[in-house]
């Protein structure tokens, strides 16, 4: 008896810990583990949860509260020019924090321009004062390419504001 209740107990904790990596691979780059070569494994514990998202690789890794790495994949920030507003339209770089959150029908109130907004953004969790936020996309290319916001895949973009981003949480954008 006691060996079925540590193998259901084992089994329930892979399950979860499988859920919370997003481990393995499939099409759509859900379970992507690019970043996993450029994030350190910890990092020093804040007692915060923390995003952090390289421009330069084009990838993300999340902490824990100890600092600990849960996950990491691919992300697109904000690209070096946008035609349709004349200008760069990098992420902005630097420490910030989670200040709301949407679920799936989140959208832009801005993009596209031609329409005053509309743009799906969903899952959205929005950092700093200037609208910038994290959200899914189906176009996460392996390049920056937003008017700013970060583009995670759906799924991911899910996973984050249901079970892993709150309000406070940081977000660190590094140098592109």
């Amino acid at each position: 008896m006691r060996s079925f209740v540590f193998i259901s107990f084992f089994v329930v904790c892979l399950s979860l810990i499988g859920c919370a990596q997003l481990s393995g691979a499939d099409p759509d780059g859900d379970n992507d583990s690019k970043g996993a070569a450029h994030f350190p494994l910890t990092r020093p514990a804040t007692g915060r949860r923390v995003f952090i998202f390289a421009p330069k690789y084009g990838a993300f890794a999340v902490y824990d509260e100890k600092g600990n790495r849960i996950n990491t994949g691919r992300a697109s920030g904000g690209a070096v020019y946008c035609p349709d507003v004349g200008r760069a339209c990098r992420t902005v770089v630097g420490k910030f924090t989670i200040v709301s959150k949407g679920d799936a029908g989140c959208i832009s109130n801005r993009f596209p321009i031609e329409t005053n907004g509309g743009a799906p953004m969903p899952y959205c969790m929005h950092f700093g004062s200037k609208g910038y936020a994290i959200h899914g996309s189906y176009h996460v290319p392996d390049y920056n390419a937003s008017h700013g916001c970060i583009r995670v895949s759906p799924t991911v973009a899910r996973w984050l504001n249901n079970h892993f981003m709150k309000v406070g949480s940081t977000v660190i954008v590094l140098p592109y």
